[in-house]
């Protein structure tokens, strides 16, 4: 009669999550009759099945990660080399590819979220990775060493920041991310590559050195890295998709959740590998300029190729909570850095102690 019971309020999930569901279930609705030993004997039997389970998942997610990770990695490293050695001008590469770069992953997995039909999760891990770049990854990096900026650019790249947020709020308003919401996203993100293009051109004004074009046939090494990452970026998207599914249906939250943190921090590890990278070097500058431009890509390009891909219900959580979060703490950021030339570490540790309290409202508001 338990599982019976179980099977019935577990009969709306997937099949992959509905196993698990039963048998959690049966445990609440069993446990109550039994005593002693057979209660002990019962729950190790149930947890012998359940527990391979959730372990196989987990693993998918980090093999998922790393693949993403290392996937950009290569894709990048090879696409800046074939650029280069085809003759592509520096000025080109610096402004198209190399933005790209920490994006792809987030690209990935919310262009693949959208096609297979999880919005919530698309939105979620574009819209988590902006607030993880500024509020986990920046935060943590000032509040450990402050960082001096180049107010000129910074002031330039935050316009561009704080207008496509504003730019998201408004043309969801109306509780959706249309097709039509998407191009006005993605025209700012053209006009965010036209002022890199602008910027490369003059630091690349003064090299007159044209590039010497390389045989294809001395190429294959980096032809072959430049497919086997975008193989393991897209691969890897899918499984963290799948896996990011299978895991808030076990757990009982909404994929909006799983997207907004485990996805959106998964998707941020170039961002995070970029930044620990450029502390130990003691180049935090770098990591400024990079999560600002991937923040701004986040949200024009990811989200208006995914838009394109199907239409983005919104939810009344990211209208109320999320993207007033979002905005916040871009805000936060770019009046740090205005005001001064230095991101103080106190400053660092405000962003950081954002984010937490962000974080934490998820778990008690909306779980």
């Amino acid at each position: 009669m338990c599982v019976l019971n179980a099977e019935n309020h577990c009969n709306h999930m997937p099949e992959k999550a509905k196993a698990f569901c039963i048998l959690r279930r049966s445990v609440d609705l069993t446990i109550p009759a039994f005593r002693g030993r057979h209660h002990g004997a019962y729950l190790n039997a149930i947890l012998s099945i359940t527990c391979p389970m959730v372990l196989e998942t987990a693993l998918l997610l980090l093999i998922s990660i790393l693949m993403i990770a290392k996937g950009a990695d290569w894709f990048v490293e090879s696409a800046v080399s074939i650029s280069e050695k085809s003759g592509i001008p520096k000025i080109i590469i610096g402004a198209t590819i190399v933005s790209f770069a920490t994006t792809s992953p987030e690209f990935a997995v919310s262009a693949t979220a959208a096609y297979l039909g999880h919005v919530d999760l698309s939105v979620g891990n574009a819209v988590g990775s902006t607030i993880c770049n500024i509020g986990l990854i920046l935060g943590m990096v000032i509040a450990i060493r402050a960082i001096h900026i180049d107010r000129h650019s910074f002031v330039r790249k935050g316009a561009f920041m704080v207008i496509s947020a504003l730019m998201l709020i408004l043309t969801t308003l109306d509780g959706k991310l249309s097709a039509t919401d998407g191009l006005l996203l993605l025209l700012v993100f053209l006009g965010f590559m036209y002022y890199n293009y602008k910027v490369q051109r003059a630091i690349f004004d003064n090299d007159g050195n044209k590039s010497e074009r390389t045989p294809l046939l001395e190429m294959n090494k980096d032809i072959f890295l430049f497919i086997a990452g975008a193989f393991m970026v897209v691969i890897g998207s899918r499984i963290l998709v799948d896996a990011g599914i299978t895991l808030a249906e076990w757990l009982g939250v909404p994929q909006m959740l799983i997207g907004l943190t485990l996805v959106a921090l998964g998707t941020s590890l170039p961002e995070l590998i970029t930044a620990v990278s450029s502390l130990i070097k003691g180049h935090q500058d770098i990591s400024i300029g990079n999560i600002l431009g991937a923040n701004i890509m986040d949200i024009t390009l990811v989200l208006g190729v995914s838009s394109q891909i199907r239409t983005l219900e919104i939810l009344p959580q990211s209208l109320i909570y999320d993207f007033p979060a979002m905005l916040l703490i871009m805000v936060l950021l770019v009046i740090f850095g205005v005001t001064k030339r230095k991101l103080e570490r106190w400053e660092g540790g405000l962003l950081l102690g954002v984010y937490l309290a962000y974080i934490a409202g998820l778990f008690i508001y909306f779980r």
